[in-house]
Parts: C-alpha cells; structure tokens; sequence
C-alpha cells in the first residue's frame, strides 16, 4: 500500500467511527422517545379523546305573538340585554279593552241577575207563608158553617163557596211552593260567585282580559335580543317571529366526535375545553351529559342514501353533549356558534351512554300573572255587585216549613173538612 493510500484510510476510519457513534445516538434518542411515548400512551394518551370539531350550542327563545295585532313599540334591539318580564314589543289593544269593557258589563249584569235568584228564594217563602195564612183561614170558615149546616142558619150554596175557597188557597199554597221550589233549582248548593251563570260570564272576563294582556309581549328570560326583525307598524298574526333571545349563562357545547372514539365514552365524565376565541390562556371544565339519538348526517336535511350503489365509506361523527361550568362561563362568556377544542377524560368508563342521561326542564313564569291578575279583576266585579248575598247565598237554602210542618198540617186539615 502506497503511502497516500495509508493516509486516506486513516482519515476515513475516525470518520466513520463518529458517523457510527451520531446514528448509535439517534437511534437511542428515537428509542428513548418511542419508549417515553408509549409510557405516556399507556398512562395518559389512551385515556382522553380530543376532537376541535365542536361549537357552542344554547337555547333561542323565539318571541312570538299570541293575538293578532299592529305594533306600536319596539323596547329592544339586538345585541341588548333584557331581564325576564320587561316589555319588549307592544300592540295596538284598543279592539281588546273595548271586548273587556264588554265582558265586564257582562259580568257585573249576571251577577246581578244571579243576585236577583237568591233574592227571590225569600220573596217566594214570604208568599207561601201568606198562602198557608189564607189556607188556614178558609179552612176556618168552612169548619164554622159546617158546624151550624144543621141548624139551617147557612145554606148549600155558602157552603159550597166556603169548600170552594180552600181548594182555591190550596192551590195557591201549591203555586208558590212550586215557584220557590223552581227558584231553588237555579240557586241550590251555590253561592253568587259560584253560580254557573256567573261562571260563565267570569270565563268571557278572563279570554277578554288574556287577549287584552297578551298586546304586550314579555321577555321570558333574561338573555340578549338577537335576530330582531318586528318594526313599528308592522300587521303581526299569532306564531310571526319577531325576535329571540339568546340566555347566554345557559349555554353548551356540542362535541362532533368520530364514531371510533365513543367506544369507552360515557355521561358524566370530565372535559376541559378551550376556546379559540380566549386561546388556551382560558380553560373550560365540564362533563359529558348526553349523547345524540344520531349521527350529525342521519339528522341532516337531505340524509345521505348509503343504499345506493355509487357508496364511499365516510366515517360519521356523533353529537356529544358538553355542561360547562357556570361560574366560568360568567368569567369569560361564550356566545353561540364559536369553536372549542374539547378533551374528554376516558379513564372511568363505568357510567352509561343512554340510560343514565339527565331530564332537563326550560320554563318561565312570566305568563302566570296574567291569570292572577284576571282572576283579581273577577273578585273585584262579583264583590261589587253582589253585595253580602255573595255570602249569604248559602245559607239561604233551608228548606220551607210549608210542607214539613205546618203546610202538612194544613193541608191535612183541609182534606178532613172536604
């Protein structure tokens, strides 16, 4: 071997042994990650699923009318933020006060139409009792000519008159206890204000006050206005869409997760999310509280017909419902539409995915003054035209004593002398 090629081959081998020692050291270093990577796996990475194909979600309470009517005010607009009860779009209720006018006339005349009835039941007892008085005393002066028919001081005929007179106060005993029983039928077991006649009447208040009540349309919850389109002028019908409110303390994420990830997801398992609007400065905690009954394509408005033959195998993403935690939703607020990461932890997979998910119940109270309100308005108009009778109805329907006793008396009387 020459001399140059000695010292080639000198410099060639330190060469090769550093190339030798540098891919021994990668090779340990992708060894070492690999080996970090399936620990971290195996410990960590296999217990969480992580998608960003996920968006708040929240109610959108629709504001609609219930009458028919014109708007002449519009409180709101989009963007501001109402509270539960305040008057957001009023209509024109001239039509609706001038029926309720009408349905409390109504009322105040029936009530004292019914009042009228329980008068009557005292009208006609006094009217029997004079009966039974006139009864008594025809039936005294038949005795009395009966008594001297003997003696030929009375003749036939007076007698006969005097016979005929306690039939005709019979039947006028008859009469009256038939009329104060026909009374009684419209009066029994009622008072004024539980009349049906009244009843009625108060049923026609109550419409007529709904619908007088309803020209003005109230936030059912506290939230923010969106899609506000109802303008001053405007001709709306029951059911239009005038404006939504958007409740945004209540909101919610829905978590588009692939179909391969759901195998060990279930209710009640903790999420952390974040938003893209905050960046991972922000972190949302919550839990997984449903599962859609179908994937996003089954629900969509044209479902896609895998029965066809021209069919490409796409894998389908499930809904999963996310609760975030209300006190840092009123920290950092989240509005409707914006995109989250979501990473839910699958360590505990104990739970169920159906059968355990929570029944929730969205309900205002604001509608329900309209009912006290009217019913407050009733009391008022029985009170004032029933007068103590509204009271004292009851306690009016004792029984005669015409015909318990001394009616069965007299009539008895009257058949031994006939």
């Amino acid at each position: 071997m020459s001399e140059t090629q000695q010292s080639a081959a000198n410099v060639q081998t330190p060469a090769n042994g550093k190339r030798k020692r540098l891919m021994a050291l990668l090779a340990g270093v992708i060894l070492i990650a690999a080996i970090a990577y399936g620990v971290y796996y195996f410990l960590v990475a296999r217990f969480h699923e992580e998608t960003d194909d996920a968006y708040v979600n929240g109610n959108v309470v629709q504001i609609t009318p219930q009458v028919t009517g014109t708007v002449i005010a519009v409180n709101a607009d989009d963007t501001q933020t109402v509270k539960a009860g305040d008057p957001l779009v009023v209509l024109d209720g001239a039509d609706a006060r001038v029926t309720l006018a009408q349905a409390e006339a109504n009322l105040a005349q029936t009530v004292r139409q019914v009042r009228g009835l329980f008068v009557n039941n005292d009208q006609y007892q006094a009217q029997i009792a004079q009966r039974q008085s006139d009864l008594s005393r025809a039936q005294d002066d038949l005795r009395r000519r009966m008594a001297v028919a003997q003696t030929g001081a009375v003749s036939q005929e007076e007698i006969s008159h005097a016979r005929d007179a306690v039939k005709s106060a019979q039947a006028s005993l008859d009469a009256a206890e038939q009329q104060l029983a026909s009374n009684r039928a419209l009066t029994s077991n009622t008072t004024i204000a539980t009349h049906p006649n009244v009843l009625a009447a108060a049923a026609r208040v109550r419409d007529a006050y709904l619908n007088n009540a309803r020209n003005t349309l109230p936030a059912p919850v506290t939230g923010y206005v969106a899609k506000r389109s109802v303008q001053v002028g405007q001709r709306v019908s029951p059911g239009t869409p005038l404006m939504a409110i958007v409740p945004l303390e209540a909101v919610w994420v829905d978590a588009n997760f692939k179909e391969v990830q759901l195998k060990h997801m279930r209710i009640g398992q903790p999420v952390e999310l974040t938003a893209d609007v905050y960046g991972s400065s922000v972190v949302y905690h919550g839990k997984v509280v449903g599962f859609s009954a179908g994937t996003g394509s089954a629900f969509s408005l044209l479902p896609a017909q895998n029965a066809t033959g021209n069919w490409i195998k796409v894998v389908q993403r499930l809904p999963v419902r996310i609760e975030l935690d209300p006190k840092e939703l009123h920290a950092h607020p989240l509005r409707i539409g914006l995109s989250m990461q979501v990473d839910v932890d699958i360590k505990n997979d104990n739970g169920g995915q159906l059968g355990n998910a929570q029944n929730t119940v969205y309900q205002t109270n604001v509608f329900d003054k309209y009912g006290a309100d009217a019913d407050a308005e009733i009391a008022r108009i029985i009170a004032q035209n029933a007068g103590s009778e509204a009271t004292a109805g009851v306690a009016r329907q004792k029984p005669p004593a015409s015909r318990g006793t001394r009616g069965a008396q007299v009539a008895s009387g009257a058949a031994k002398l006939m």
